[in-house]
């Protein structure tokens, strides 16, 4: 079905909660459709999905198998696994371009490639991703409960994720990045909220990624924190070059100014999931493709009525 030069109805660029039911959707209109997917999620290092409702708990890839199993009931659906070099608008419609040079012609496009997440600069802070270094205390928190959970990041940003740490836990300590100087007022507040507020660098992370976890952490002043979780505070997200490549318009947080049903300032163009807004939750990616999807097969049929 996705040979160059044939036009399409939608090619969606993304594999993930978003894309997946966006290609639900579509298929489910009869509209041909091709998911490209570089099956490189954001979340591939967590050990599950969070809060999706009767899929919590469930590996990151065991749903993304899921959602392909039933999109092969569907068989105007196509599913490639291929890298998007770049995309542009084309006659009133769109031309996706893959690594290995493949054309896609189609009349829409749906966006849903996520962020890529910039780790903070922790000694094997990477390695411990997903694994008691976390972004998002809504997804790990509740694994984590009634333990002692660190936050971490620049000074103006960590007293707000410390005091929401305190939803999970009683015991939360601050941890400043460094970046900055913590005044005297903020000290005074965290004391008097009971969060313990530390300065010094990040000696190391210890335990096993591959195993249990993380397990401590090592200060340089000699502190060590016995903690499973470390929640950081960090605007470290990286958006997909195809973004910039076709000219999206963007909010003053860094995401993709989507309107109503995930449309764009480019015509055609739909950006669904993390990419699109604050809310990073996998039920609200998926919920996001679905509007997307909506939103594509309205402008399709009227597009054929003109």
């Amino acid at each position: 079905m996705a040979r160059d030069r044939m036009m399409l109805d939608v090619v969606i660029v993304g594999g993930g909660p978003a894309g997946l039911n966006a290609a639900l959707m579509l298929g489910r209109c009869r509209r041909r459709v091709l998911l490209l997917d570089a099956g490189r999620p954001r979340n591939a290092q967590s050990r599950w999905v969070s809060g999706f409702l009767t899929r919590d708990g469930t590996e990151p890839f065991e749903l993304r198998r899921l959602g392909r199993q039933e999109l092969a009931s569907y068989p105007s659906v196509e599913i490639r696994e291929a890298e998007v070099a770049s995309a542009a608008t084309r006659d009133g419609g769109f031309e996706t371009i893959l690594d290995g040079g493949d054309r896609i012609q189609s009349r829409k496009l749906i966006l849903a490639p996520g962020l890529m997440n910039d780790v903070p600069d922790l000694p094997r802070g990477r390695d411990f991703l997903g694994r008691g270094v976390y972004p998002c205390p809504y997804c790990d928190g509740w694994e984590h409960r009634d333990q002692l959970l660190v936050a971490y990041g620049p000074p103006d940003q960590v007293r707000g994720l410390a005091l929401e740490l305190s939803i999970w836990s009683s015991d939360v300590v601050a941890l400043a990045d460094g970046s900055g100087e913590v005044s005297e007022p903020p000290r005074r507040s965290w004391a008097e909220k009971g969060v313990p507020l530390h300065e010094s660098a990040v000696e190391a992370l210890e335990g096993d990624p591959e195993g249990g976890g993380l397990e401590r952490i090592r200060l340089a002043d000699g502190t060590v924190l016995e903690t499973s979780a470390l929640f950081y505070a960090f605007d470290e997200c990286r958006q997909s070059h195809l973004v910039k490549q076709l000219g999206c318009d963007m909010s003053e947080k860094g995401a993709v100014d989507t309107g109503h049903c995930e449309k764009t300032n480019v015509p055609g163009l739909f950006v669904a999931g993390d990419a699109s807004r604050r809310v990073k939750f996998a039920v609200v990616a998926a919920a996001e493709g679905a509007m997307a999807a909506f939103a594509a097969n309205t402008e399709l049929l009227k597009d054929d009525l003109r």
